[in-house]
């Protein structure tokens, strides 16, 4: 891997051992009790898992964990979309009390997605309009894994999800809060990321500043969503 991503890779390995996968066991525990929260960790965490080494299977050098990362995907994608359907969307909104953040939560997933969306437009936009093409951050890699699947996949689903959220649609009470618990652990990892590149001495300005601003309301989000689920429907 080039020295730009390689330790970003390695400073997110450390959040996916010491958060995610405790995250992972307590959501498979929770949720074997029958707790609705349990079952949104758990769906979250199983999609942060799906994200991450999609990313690591279509992303990362060849190496002799290739094996290792296909079956980390395959599973992940398994059971993200087992849980996913173990839930009843019609029935879920009775289970969010009054005092649930849905408006406020719904903006942030919208501005989310289009902030990150223009951001990445902004590296991809210009080179195809002064004729030099390719971007700088394709490096020697063959295109821009993430930037392409934030554009087609994460990104829109952001926005979806809000939009569906406010306007307190059956799909909006399944994806938001699953989203939240998601987007939680991956802004996590992506603080992470920016302390590697900062130790590196690199530029990590402005998204020293954004990225833990974007981590900070996206975890309060989750707690209050959460919270927000009665114990009985």
């Amino acid at each position: 891997m080039s020295a730009n991503v390689a330790p970003q890779g390695i400073a997110q390995d450390y959040v996916t051992l010491f958060m995610a996968i405790p995250l992972l066991i307590s959501g498979m525990l929770w949720a074997g009790k029958g707790s609705l929260r349990g079952r949104f960790l758990l769906a979250g965490t199983l999609g942060y898992f799906l994200v991450s080494y999609l990313f690591y299977l279509v992303m990362g050098m060849y190496n002799f964990l290739f094996l290792v990362y296909v079956a980390l995907t395959g599973l992940s994608f398994f059971a993200f979309a087992l849980a996913l359907y173990s839930f009843e969307p019609k029935t879920l909104a009775v289970r969010f009390n009054e005092g649930t953040p849905v408006r406020f939560s719904g903006i942030f997933l919208i501005a989310n997605g289009v902030a990150i969306g223009l951001m990445w437009l902004g590296i991809v936009v210009p080179p195809l309009l002064d004729g030099t093409v390719v971007p700088p951050q394709v490096e020697h890699y063959t295109t821009l894994i993430v930037q392409g699947l934030d554009l087609a996949i994460l990104l829109p689903l952001s926005v979806v999800s809000g939009i569906a959220f406010m306007r307190k649609r059956p799909l909006g009470y399944l994806l938001a809060p699953t989203y939240f618990v998601f987007l939680s652990i991956l802004m996590t990892a992506l603080v992470a990321k920016i302390i590697a590149m900062g130790v590196l001495g690199q530029n990590v300005m402005p998204a020293a500043v954004i990225i833990p601003a974007i981590t900070a309301v996206s975890i309060s989000c989750t707690v209050l969503i959460l919270r927000a689920i009665r114990s009985k429907s």
